[in-house]
């Protein structure tokens, strides 16, 4: 089974201004739609469309709007209950091929919510399944939530990857020694974070064709202890570093209407392969295409299978 745990889930509002963003003006939108939101989220509904076996772990009250969409979506969950509203995410699309998010931070969960929340998670594991952490953590939460739960649900006999920014991915980076996840998956930005160099200019070398610094920072981290890097590199392509090796894979070409969601789809796709058997060069080739065919969709819209148009010819071991 693909579990997935989205610790501060959200409420995704797409607007679209059929025009120019203005600062201080005024706009009129166009079209619009909400989506159930969050990285974990995002990642089991591809999963799930796909026709894995998924379970999303999320926290959220009995009545929250978000269970009513993800029912909707027919997405098997379970939440643990919390007394606040989940947030709401805002994306604004304009022209030209602009988006722009606006994100509320989350509520601060009770003592008693979190902890409620991560023994959900840790009693919906089973020995192989396959946990993706992802995401934001909500206000007062530890920073070093994922690398605990990584140790625990390790001890489970569970597979878990993790797919964060920030003091979360700092903690998780800081306990390589003793705790590594089995997949990690940042983008440029978040492996710059780790490795302490810039990911715009990790993301710009790739663009022009010089994957060294991509290509050696993730390395570094498989061989101190994480079983498979994953690195988006926006329109240039991917990296996967694991079996102690490099392997490449260019973006397919595509009209950019979205890049909300893409890692996620991206992880979907890798987190499907990885169940069908796929050697690395599939599992790269599969998590690029899903990841690209999300930037063609509006909004945070994460792809069905027959939109995914997987090339493994064009991975290449570097």
């Amino acid at each position: 089974m693909i579990l997935t745990l989205t610790a501060n889930p959200s409420l995704d509002r797409t607007v679209d201004l059929g025009g120019e963003l203005t600062p201080g003006g005024v706009h009129r939108i166009v079209a619009e739609s909400t989506q159930p939101g969050g990285k974990g989220v995002n990642v089991a509904l591809g999963a799930h469309r796909a026709g894995a076996d998924v379970l999303a772990v999320l926290p959220a009250a009995p009545a929250d709007p978000l269970l009513a969409l993800l029912e909707r979506e027919g997405l098997p969950h379970r939440a643990s209950p919390v007394a606040a509203p989940v947030r709401t995410n805002l994306t604004v699309l304009s022209a030209p091929s602009q988006t722009t998010k606006i994100n509320e931070p989350g509520t601060a969960p009770t003592a008693a919510e979190a902890a409620a929340l991560q023994e959900l998670l840790l009693g919906s594991a089973s020995p192989g399944d396959l946990v993706m952490l992802s995401g934001s953590l909500a206000p007062g939460l530890p920073a070093d939530l994922y690398v605990h739960l990584t140790a625990r649900l390790q001890e489970r006999g569970a597979r878990v990857g993790v797919d964060t920014s920030d003091a979360p991915l700092a903690a998780v980076a800081s306990a390589l020694g003793t705790t590594a996840p089995d997949l990690l998956k940042p983008n440029a930005e978040e492996l710059g974070q780790i490795v302490g160099v810039d990911g715009a200019a990790l993301e710009a070398a790739a663009a022009d064709g010089d994957l060294s610094a991509a290509r050696d920072a993730a390395l570094a981290l498989h061989r101190a202890g994480v079983g498979a890097v994953l690195v988006t590199l926006g329109a240039a392509g991917g990296l996967l570093a694991t079996d102690d090796a490099v392997w490449f894979a260019p973006s397919p070409a595509v009209r950019a209407v979205s890049t909300v969601g893409a890692g996620d789809s991206a992880t979907a796709g890798y987190l499907l392969a990885q169940t069908r058997g796929e050697d690395p060069a599939g599992r790269l080739a599969l998590a690029l295409a899903y990841g690209s065919a999300a930037v063609g969709l509006p909004g945070t819209t994460i792809p069905r299978p027959d939109q995914v148009r997987p090339d493994p010819r064009g991975v290449v071991r570097l």
